[in-house]
């Protein structure tokens, strides 16, 4: 037989997953500076040129 479930402790259980998922991402994106965010995006605006000098017609 199985045990019953506490519905209540499982949707705090899942709330408190979710807000340190939801920090996680945040430390990630507000924890940079904002020289190595400004190089990152200029990196990527210049792979992105580069893909589209190569692209055919």
């Amino acid at each position: 037989m199985t045990k019953p479930v506490n519905l209540r402790q499982y949707r705090k259980q899942k709330a408190r997953r979710d807000k340190a998922e939801t920090a996680a991402t945040n430390r990630v994106i507000h924890g940079t500076p904002k020289a190595l965010r400004d190089a990152a995006a200029a990196e990527a605006a210049r792979r992105q040129a580069e893909l589209a000098g190569k692209k055919r017609d």
